[in-house]
């Protein structure tokens, strides 16, 4: 399957949202990600893991050229979800053992249409992959799994973005 770039408008901003990590800290969005820009996976469905495992080694190395680069997880689920959070934020803290791993995986019990439409996801059958600066600016996306096409001309970006 051929990988498909997809382009941003200025305009896209990342929605203030509230969520809580699984260390139990309540974290307010974007505002809380890492300056000067974070990698943000937003997934749906805990399947989705594997897909944002794929772009943890790009992350990684990226991160050696710019070591400020944050790098944030989303479960998103939709407020009515909150009613298990204890169950569900208790199933993947007892998966994650690290506690910077559990710091930045922030969960979201939130109107996902609105979350969807404010940033110009279309799917929830793959995971989005954002770059966001801390006033909201999306600068770069992607979706679905690591393919090294996807990140054609995001050096660039990064660079633009640490200088």
């Amino acid at each position: 399957m051929m990988a498909v770039i997809l382009a941003v408008a200025l305009s896209v901003a990342f929605p203030a949202v509230t969520g809580q990590n699984l260390n139990g800290a309540t974290v307010a969005l974007p505002g809380a990600f890492a300056a000067p820009a974070s990698f943000v996976y937003i997934a749906y469905v805990r399947g989705q893991q594997a897909q944002v495992d794929t772009w943890k080694p790009f992350v990684a190395q990226a991160r050696l050229r710019y070591p400020a680069l944050g790098e944030v997880e989303l479960p998103t689920l939709p407020k009515s979800a909150g009613f298990f959070r204890g169950f569900i934020d208790g199933g993947m803290r007892n998966g994650i053992r690290d506690p910077a791993a559990r710091a930045a995986t922030i969960t979201l019990y939130i109107d996902k249409r609105a979350f969807n439409t404010a940033l110009g996801i279309a799917r929830e059958d793959e995971i989005t992959v954002l770059l966001v600066k801390p006033d909201g600016s999306v600068l770069w996306r992607a979706s679905g799994p690591y393919d090294p096409e996807k990140t054609a001309g995001l050096d660039a970006v990064l660079a633009q973005t640490h200088a």
